[in-house]
């Protein structure tokens, strides 16, 4: 097994490497399309998002093939909704009611991919390591699928979204999850300039960070594990359809602290 800290140097120098990219103009589509205004009305591009999906992917593709799935296919359907996505329909509920009416979203499709992603990655690491297939692998699917779009809902200040991953993959990078590993080094090259509001994660950077560290999770818990922790992302994702996160943080002193730690 590769050491979590080769894995997350790997990880780091990959996301340098598409830093130092985007900040010569070298960008999919050209620069404009990756240009955005963040929450305080400033300008922010994408990059950065694009930066951590890359950074996490390059060294999973040799150390866990099935995280290096979950990763691509989540960041793929992220950046089709960046690109392409209707910026005027909010929340799960608003993509599914415009389902109902007969239209397909790319919210909708992105729904679609990461639950995919998540089976197969899933079921994939449960017949690697000998757990074989049964109920606990679509709680590990559904583990993947829903923190990878919890942390899109949670990418809505700078740095919230990775300080919530990086407190949930240390732990899992010490006990040998390479997609855990991974989020800790790329994400660690991401975090400053995403502090500082220069560069957003996106649905194209959030989808990956969440599923990396679903899988990761779903690799490390027992059956009875993988079911608590999908009831929690679940009852969270649910929530944020009728409670407003960001409310919540800056009601509440401690979290309040935490989420504005470090941001310029």
């Amino acid at each position: 097994m590769t050491h979590p800290v080769v894995v997350a140097a790997a990880a780091a120098s990959a996301a340098l490497g598409v830093r130092a990219a985007s900040r010569h103009g070298w960008l999919p589509g050209g620069e404009r399309r990756w240009e955005r205004v963040n929450h305080a009305g400033s300008p922010a591009t994408l990059p950065g998002g694009l930066g951590l999906a890359a950074g996490t992917v390059a060294p999973l593709r040799l150390t866990d093939p099935a995280a290096a799935w979950a990763v691509t296919e989540s960041a793929m359907a992220g950046a089709l909704d960046d690109l392409d996505g209707r910026i005027d329909v909010k929340g799960l509920g608003g993509h599914l009611r415009l389902l109902r009416d007969g239209e397909l979203t790319s919210g909708v499709v992105k729904i679609l991919a990461l639950a995919e992603a998540g089976l197969v990655s899933v079921a994939w690491s449960d017949r690697r390591s000998g757990r074989g297939l049964g109920p606990h692998t679509l709680a590990g699917a559904g583990l993947v699928a829903g923190a990878a779009n919890l942390a899109n809902l949670l990418d809505l200040r700078p740095g919230r979204a990775l300080k919530v991953a990086l407190a949930c993959a240390m732990p899992l990078a010490v006990r040998g999850r390479p997609a855990a590993a991974a989020v800790v080094g790329a994400g660690l090259v991401v975090l400053p300039d995403d502090l500082r509001g220069r560069s957003m994660l996106g649905d194209t950077g959030a989808n990956p960070l969440g599923a990396a560290v679903g899988l990761a999770a779903a690799q490390t818990l027992a059956s009875p594990g993988r079911w608590v922790a999908l009831g929690v992302v679940a009852g969270l994702v649910l929530l944020s359809e009728r409670v407003s996160f960001s409310s919540v943080i800056d009601t509440t002193p401690v979290l309040r602290a935490v989420d504005r730690w470090g941001r310029s």
